[in-house]
């Protein structure tokens, strides 16, 4: 039998040949900004000029949302195996340009394409495969009324939603807006984040290469001040998902008030515990666990387990076990096809979180890491850093950084843990490492956060709901409970007696 071994993928060589379309996408079509205004999109990973995005304004806006408007009778009424059928098209031409997409998002974030590859755009195709095959198994209610009556509650979709996403996980964000979306019976228009726009922009022009109708999908390309203001205060979008920081959400609270009173979902910040209890079974496990948890993505996740709070009795010997497992998190050259961290997204990004480092190095200390680096003559790379010695109080402990950075501190008693870790702002994750299932369940239930991981950390799938509490929003991401932010119960009475 013949055996054939592949070529490793020379990521470098395919970069020089690719040549992104930074144009908007707008009624079925790649559109020029009014005025045809763009801006250079880069590369943190060397500095390269991807392409010349378009910097859509509010005409281009309301372009986009008068295609989803008209579009929107038809794809609601399309029914259920119909909308599914062109969503699995979809999934199954992103999966045949799978590398397209993983090389676009590696170049516009900085991500390492080991995981882009592996991660991003695998995700974002189960997740709209999951939807996709979720919205013909929905069904309404008959609820009790009184005789001679009938009632039926069905869920409507809303109309025309925004969605504006992130540049920390672009295309995994998306679609964790776009499926659930789409699928439900609405049109959508999104709006990337104007530092990582091109993997979602290819994948509208797969959309219609799948059969989606034309303004069914939009999307427009541009800034949050212009171009997301915009779509905040449009008075014909229905709705608005948004992931991003508790600072812009408020200013999205707002302009829902000052418009139409658009229904919102709202993922904000963050600022993780991840508590390791010194009954922990496998302290080297936890270890590994608690690098990846602050350190994976280059820190720049909105769940990351940046406060490590370790039982007092354990702190020194996790503390080692911690920097031998944060040696996996080194940066590198993001198209080698290695294991690292990539590129953080911009050297000003960078710049604000070495800002933090120094700060924990003057008033704290710096336990391991704290290194900025160079790679292919960009300097937006940092070494994997944990900071200690800072009181609880400490900006660091209450601030998200958005960098490989954490803060490792010790505790004593359960209740002093429970206390530390829901002493923030925020409420969208944790974690708790413990050999005890009784203080497991215990601290599980006591700590304030949308998703408590349990030995292990930062734990979701397609069909568990990701979102918080408290300063981190309100809304749900993933599983059918995501069919809230794009629906409505709708009552239908039957008088019949």
């Amino acid at each position: 039998m013949n055996t054939t071994i592949q070529a490793p993928v020379d990521w470098h060589v395919r970069a020089e040949s690719l040549v992104p379309d930074g144009r908007a996408f707008i009624a079925g079509n790649r559109t020029a900004a009014g005025g045809h205004r763009t801006r250079p999109t880069t590369s943190p990973i060397d500095g390269r000029v991807l392409a010349e995005l378009s910097s859509c304004g509010a005409s281009d806006v309301d372009a986009a949302v008068v295609a989803a408007r008209r579009a929107f009778p038809a794809w609601s009424r399309a029914g259920a195996e119909s909308r599914k059928g062109v969503l699995l098209a979809l999934a199954a031409l992103m999966e045949n340009h799978a590398d397209e997409l993983a090389l676009l998002e590696s170049l516009d974030s900085g991500k390492p394409i080991l995981q882009t590859t592996t991660v991003d755009v695998p995700g974002a195709i189960s997740t709209l495969r999951w939807y996709a095959e979720a919205i013909d198994k929905q069904s309404g209610e008959l609820p009790s009324v009184p005789p001679g009556a009938t009632a039926l509650v069905t869920r409507e979709p809303l109309g025309v939603v925004a969605a504006i996403v992130p540049w920390n996980f672009p295309l995994e964000i998306a679609m964790w807006k776009l499926a659930p979306a789409l699928a439900s019976g609405n049109t959508l228009v999104l709006k990337p984040a104007e530092q990582t726009s091109l993997s979602v922009l290819r994948v509208a022009d797969l959309a219609a290469e799948a059969g989606l109708p034309d303004g069914v999908l939009n999307i427009v390309t541009g800034t949050g001040r212009v171009a997301g203001a915009a779509l905040a205060m449009h008075m014909d979008v229905d709705a608005l998902a948004f992931t991003g920081s508790t600072a812009v959400s408020r200013t999205l609270l707002e302009a829902s008030g000052r418009s139409n009173l658009k229904r919102l979902s709202l993922e904000a910040g963050g600022k993780s515990s991840n508590i390791i209890f010194a009954d922990t079974a496998d302290l080297s496990a936890a270890a590994s666990k608690a690098a990846f948890g602050a350190f994976y993505n280059q820190g720049q996740v909105c769940s990351a387990n940046s406060r490590i709070l370790v039982q007092r009795t354990i702190h020194d010997d996790f503390a080692g076990l911690l920097a031998e497992a944060a040696a996996d998190y080194r940066p590198a050259d993001p198209l080698a096809g290695v294991e690292g961290n990539g590129a953080l997204i911009s050297s000003s990004h960078t710049d604000d979180v070495e800002g933090w480092i120094q700060r924990g190095r003057t008033e704290g200390r710096v336990l391991f890491g704290g290194d900025r680096r160079t790679i292919k003559g960009s300097n937006a790379y940092l070494e994997p850093t944990v900071l200690g010695g800072l009181a609880a109080d400490h900006d660091v402990h209450r601030e998200e950084i958005f960098g490989p950075v954490a803060v490792l501190h010790p505790f004593d008693t359960e209740d002093e843990a429970v206390a530390l870790a829901n002493d923030t702002d925020y409420g969208l994750a944790a974690s708790v490492w413990t050999s005890d299932l009784s203080r497991a369940h215990r601290v599980a239930g006591l700590l304030l956060a949308g998703t408590v991981s349990v030995n292990t950390v930062d734990a979701l799938g397609n069909s568990t709901p990701f979102g918080g509490f408290k300063q981190s929003g309100f809304g749900r991401d993933l599983s059918l409970y995501a069919f809230d932010n794009y629906t409505a119960p709708k009552t239908t009475w039957i008088q019949y007696g």
